[in-house]
């Protein structure tokens, strides 16, 4: 890692290489970049992780669905048969 007088060295030749005005272009530039990297990293993650739920989801069975108006009419069509049973 530098230290403090290698990074003076440094600082030199970039300010030769790419002079006063370019400069803050680039640190801005560089500073955006990451910040777009590390959104996308993020939205992946979140996106994973919604795969990985809808997965669970999908391989979770569903509870059956009873409707009331049919239960209710199979309940009363079966008291029918019974009462019928016992008057044979």
């Amino acid at each position: 890692m530098p230290q403090g007088w290698e990074w003076l060295i440094i600082g030199a030749a970039l300010f030769l290489l790419f002079g006063a005005s370019r400069l803050p272009q680039l640190a801005k530039s560089l500073g955006q970049s990451r910040k777009a990297f590390k959104d996308g990293m993020r939205e992946a993650e979140e996106e994973a992780e919604k795969e990985a739920k809808q997965k669970q989801l999908a391989s979770t069975p569903a509870a059956p669905q009873i409707n009331a108006m049919n239960a209710d009419d199979e309940v009363v069509a079966e008291m029918r048969r019974g009462a019928e049973v016992k008057q044979s």
